[in-house]
């Protein structure tokens, strides 16, 4: 799973824009600062790479914690408009988990502490609540909220989108029309570099300059950008859901 082979993949997959992934792990962000190089976009490129492919730095952390007496466990995706922002970050992070623990890490904060702490640093900081029907680990999970606004408190304004992932599809999260006012993104939370996985679920954007804050504004509905729409596998593919089949007077 190293950035040449991610490039690669995502190239023959057709994929413009890729995330890096595991931002907050010091490793990570220091193979990228070797192999990467920033753009004036804000987006990143191979480096010595001829494909007309770019890097969007991203991470993803678990947030654990108790609130009123039940456990709370919620990951969220993070967008960053520069290496620079991304490691101010983790220097905040650093006081609440081990961020050399996980490409995930765990950390000891709230939703709303967690969304505070990273929007200081920059309101481009995109924040968001991953694969948002999971049953375990996910904003409306098991240990998780009945609601955005339950989830991320005073804070809440500063969320503008919710990533389907493997959890759900779009027509799932339109049967709630609390949700109407999030865009719904989905990624493939790929584990490999292989083209089966990678892109496996996507997003179409409409991108009126190639550049990271025309993609984060599309994201906050600002502008003239938009999220076109999101391939998706089923959410069978998940295993998270169980499929009924009606046959005459009885359920299978």
């Amino acid at each position: 799973m190293t950035l040449q082979q991610i490039s690669h993949y995502a190239a023959l997959k057709g994929l413009n824009i890729v995330g890096t992934g595991d931002s907050t792990h010091p490793l990570w962000i220091a193979e990228i600062k070797e192999k990467l190089v920033e753009e004036e976009s804000g987006f990143l490129r191979l480096k010595d790479s001829r494909l007309d492919q770019f890097y969007v730095l991203s991470g993803e952390v678990s947030t654990i914690y108790s609130e009123r007496g039940c456990s709370k466990r919620i990951h969220h995706v993070l967008l960053f408009p520069s290496i620079e922002c991304a490691e101010q970050v983790n220097d905040l992070l650093y006081h609440f988990g081990n961020l050399e623990s996980d490409g995930r890490p765990i950390l000891k904060c709230s939703s709303p502490e967690l969304v505070e702490f990273v929007t200081e640093v920059s309101d481009w900081i995109e924040i968001f609540p991953a694969h948002a029907w999971t049953p375990h680990f996910s904003i409306f999970g098991i240990h998780g909220f009945n609601s955005v606004r339950e989830c991320y408190g005073d804070r809440a304004h500063k969320i503008h989108a919710l990533e389907t992932g493997l959890s759900s599809d779009p027509p799932m999260n339109w049967r709630l029309s609390s949700l109407d006012n999030y865009v719904l993104v989905s990624n493939s939370d790929s584990h490999s570099p292989w083209p089966w996985r990678l892109g496996r679920e996507s997003n179409l954007f409409d991108l009126k300059e190639m550049s990271y804050k025309e993609m984060i504004s599309a994201l906050r509905r600002e502008g003239q950008s938009k999220l076109l729409m999101t391939i998706e596998t089923h959410p069978q593919y998940g295993k998270y859901h169980y499929r009924m089949i009606y046959d005459t007077e009885r359920f299978i």
